[in-house]
């Protein structure tokens, strides 16, 4: 069909009044309007209020350093540890990984055909039945929220944790900050990550080639690349062996099911490969149909084997688990390291792994203001005509970034337990991983016909990959909720279920009660058909 006879084509179903929209772009219409972003935008029910600064390569290294798998593997080197000792760490690892490929290859599918900030619970709204649409964009919408600020709190109390153990190491055990303490830096930190994520989208996408460039760049200061060479060394003449490196089990939990003890070294891998940022950024996104999913894959896949490499070096490292873990340092990452390399060689590598965790903590506040503006647009947050401003100077959502600065801050107070980082990473996880399968499993349940497929489709795959994720997804919640001691109190109880009930369970009460009244899901401010400003919209919540 030639250009000329697409174009007339184009104008009669707009002039029909056509409700389907399709989100695939003919070349005709791409030859009409150069900016086929902001056209397929408009096509999804958005006007354009960024400005598309990220590239391909910026916006895998956004996700990428929001996952920054050194930090992560190394942050949570205890819990493959505690639940499975060298199988624990190096296989408890890699065997999550697997499943979250399959999701993450779900979550591309969706995003090339429906580009928007709004993400999963955009697409949980156009795949869910009519009746049920408004009701699975509000539960994905809010277990979203709950595990994109859960998750910028999880990244900044390990980075108040690094910053308390390079002060005791380097004051040989003179300077041991107390809890208090550290919950203060944390707020510094989410501080500093609310004024970073106030820049334009320009400086924040050249920051995001930075931090993944620290991660994983063949710089001799590569941060991977040292921690994976430092443990290597040391593990060639104070290693164990092969077989004790691959196939060692110890379980340090208490839980008298060995099997059920390894499920629990799962948190490790799902908590860092916790990541749909490339979705939230699309709306400042260049060909952001394609980019967006690659992006996602990209940044799973090299998370993935980034951080298997580093837990093989340094289950190659470690000669005894149980003296490991009764290390006085909260984090046995510090003391392997410190054995390896001693005081100075320690602090060194120490420092670039906490710069790692800074840049993914302020990535990662700069995805969660996306998610907050996103859902205060469709008026979903209390006082969403707050959270859904656009500053006027940076062309960015500033006033959702505070949001999350403080929800943030507020979380932290699950910091006083012992049980600190498990409970906010497994609250951050099951949040993000509920708001991740319910679109997945509308897709492939109600919506199965009814995806527009973008330039990245699974095809007749799309089925069984689906249900591959959600039924990984409902069997990983329901670990995530068990606490790691079998006989747990209240210093060292799981508090993920005391933050995803309370918050969730608020959000539900709020349905019943008012908004199923008056929440349509996702709210169009322009006209799907012509690009013009919708004239009607919604009242505020």
């Amino acid at each position: 069909m030639s250009a000329v006879t697409d174009t007339e084509k184009i104008q009669d179903d707009k002039s029909n009044g056509s409700t389907e929209v399709d989100v695939r772009e003919s070349e005709a219409e791409r030859r009409i309007d150069g900016n086929a972003d902001n056209r397929l935008l408009a096509k999804l029910g958005y006007r354009s209020e960024f400005r598309r600064e990220f590239s391909l390569l910026e916006s895998i290294a956004f996700a990428y350093a929001i996952m920054g798998p050194v930090g992560g593997a190394s942050s949570t080197l205890g819990f493959g540890l505690s639940a499975g000792g060298h199988v624990g760490m190096v296989w408890g690892w890699l065997v999550p990984c697997c499943f979250v490929l399959a999701i993450a290859a779900s979550m591309a599918e969706l995003t090339s055909s429906m580009p928007t900030s709004a993400g999963l619970y955009y697409f949980a709204a156009k795949m869910a039945s009519p009746r049920h649409s408004a009701l699975a964009s509000w539960i994905t919408g809010w277990s979203n929220i709950v595990g994109q600020v859960t998750l910028v709190c999880s990244i900044d109390f390990t980075v108040a944790q690094f910053i308390s153990v390079a002060l005791f190491v380097g004051s040989d055990g003179a300077i041991n900050l107390g809890t208090g303490a550290q919950y203060g830096i944390l707020w510094a930190l989410v501080l500093l990550h609310g004024v970073i994520s106030s820049f334009w989208t320009r400086i924040l996408a050249r920051l995001n080639v930075f931090y993944a460039l620290l991660n994983c760049t063949r710089w001799p200061v590569g941060t991977s690349i040292a921690v994976i060479a430092v443990l290597c060394n040391y593990a060639r003449t104070d290693g164990v062996s092969r077989e004790v490196a691959f196939t060692k089990y110890e379980n340090n939990t208490g839980w008298s099911s060995n099997g059920w003890a390894f499920c629990l070294s799962f948190l490790s891998s799902m908590w860092t490969l916790t990541d749909d940022s490339a979705a939230h950024v699309s709306e400042e996104t260049a060909d952001a149909s394609r980019a967006a999913p690659r992006a996602i894959f990209a940044a799973v896949l090299m998370t993935m084997f980034n951080g298997w490499l580093i837990l093989i070096s340094a289950s190659f490292a470690i000669v005894s688990v149980p003296d490991l873990l009764a290390s006085p340092l909260p984090l046995p990452m510090a003391q392997l390291l410190l054995d390896a390399v001693g005081k100075h060689g320690m602090l060194a590598v120490w420092s670039l792994i906490l710069l790692v965790l800074f840049m993914a903590g302020a990535s990662q506040t700069v995805d969660a203001s996306r998610v907050v503006y996103a859902f205060a647009r469709d008026n979903a947050l209390p006082g969403s005509r707050y959270w859904k401003k656009v500053n006027k100077y940076t062309q960015t959502p500033v006033n959702a970034a505070w949001f999350v600065v403080v929800c943030a801050g507020i979380c932290g107070l699950v910091g006083f337990s012992s049980a600190a980082l498990s409970s906010l990473a497994g609250a951050s996880t099951i949040g993000l991983y509920i708001s991740y399968a319910t679109p997945i499993f509308c897709r492939i349940t109600s919506g199965r016909d009814k995806l527009k497929p973008g330039p990245f489709s699974l095809g007749v795959l799309a089925v069984p990959v689906g249900a591959i994720a959600v039924a990984w997804v409902a069997f990983i919640t329901v670990v995530l909720m068990f606490p790691s001691s079998s006989v747990p109190n209240a210093e060292n109880m799981n508090y993920a279920v005391v933050i995803i009930v309370g918050i969730l369970g608020l959000a539900a009460v709020w349905w019943v009660v008012s908004a199923r009244k008056w929440f349509k899901g996702p709210v169009p401010n322009v006209d799907s058909r012509d690009g013009k400003e919708s004239e009607d919209d919604a009242s505020e919540a």
